[in-house]
């Protein structure tokens, strides 16, 4: 373990040194998180403005969710896209074969190899957002203690699934749009649940499980988080990331290396 959090540290030191080489990229992306920011609370505002609410979620609490969706962009920026996305460049390149030779997990490897600052922007005003509304709600430490725990299992589980599509690149090499699809269906977490009807509640919980990355971890905030949505986000977590280790093992089989 020790091995491995040398290795990260490793990885991580080097990365962040070879983007603050283009410092103008963190005001772009400062000022284009700012931009999201805004249209994110300006479609909220929308269904605000006239006193319509979501059914038992005030203005406050609609920005919990809020807050905990960008904290989500904020980790797909920074550690996702820039690892997940390029499996498939690894696969049409030839160099997924020098990844497998390398004394260390490839699925660790492919993970972590990178890290990128330009999704730092989102998280601070992820965080800042939850502490705006925790502060109108009046909110306790316990309550953001409490949330941080389905918040890291909603992590896991979009980390996993992404992973999982990122891994078919082995048979369909081409596949770059499929993690656009996921992002695209991962916009409907700006919302709480509610606020769609019960068929696409459904879809966003027990298909594509939207509602376990903002809605529960913002409920838990609140104070109103079931311990069965709690426990079941954290079993969803597990069982995705097991998958993705054999997952990831079972298409290995399927891998035509470049020297073969």
């Amino acid at each position: 373990m020790k091995r491995y959090w040398l290795t990260l540290k490793l990885f991580w030191e080097t990365a962040i040194a070879a983007e603050m080489e283009y410092r103008l990229n963190f005001v772009l992306a400062a000022l284009s998180s700012i931009g999201n920011l805004a249209g994110s609370l300006f479609g909220l505002f929308l269904f605000y403005r006239n006193g319509y609410t979501f059914a038992g979620w005030r203005w406050e609490e609609a920005l919990t969710v809020l807050g905990t969706f960008t904290i989500l962009q904020g980790f797909s920026s920074t550690f996702l896209v820039p690892n997940l996305n390029r499996i498939v460049d690894h696969v049409q390149r030839g160099t997924l074969d020098f990844v497998l030779l390398k004394p260390i997990s490839s699925q660790f490897w492919l993970s972590a190899r990178t890290i990128s600052p330009w999704g730092f922007p989102d998280l601070v005003f992820g965080f800042a957002i939850l502490g705006y509304a925790g502060l109108h709600l009046q909110l306790g430490v316990t309550n953001y203690f409490l949330s941080a725990i389905p918040l890291v299992f909603g992590l896991i589980s979009l980390y996993s699934i992404w992973f999982m599509l990122g891994a078919t690149s082995i048979w369909f090499v081409k596949i770059y749009n499929v993690t656009e699809v996921l992002r695209g269906l991962l916009e409907a977490g700006r919302y709480p649940m509610v606020a769609y009807p019960t068929a696409y509640r459904f879809f966003f919980t027990f298909v594509m499980p939207v509602a376990f990355l903002t809605t529960v971890p913002s409920e838990t905030l609140l104070g109103r988080g079931d311990l069965t949505w709690i426990v079941g986000s954290g079993g969803l977590a597990i069982a995705l990331f097991m998958a993705s280790r054999v997952f990831w093992r079972f298409a290995l089989r399927f891998y035509t290396s470049a020297s073969s």
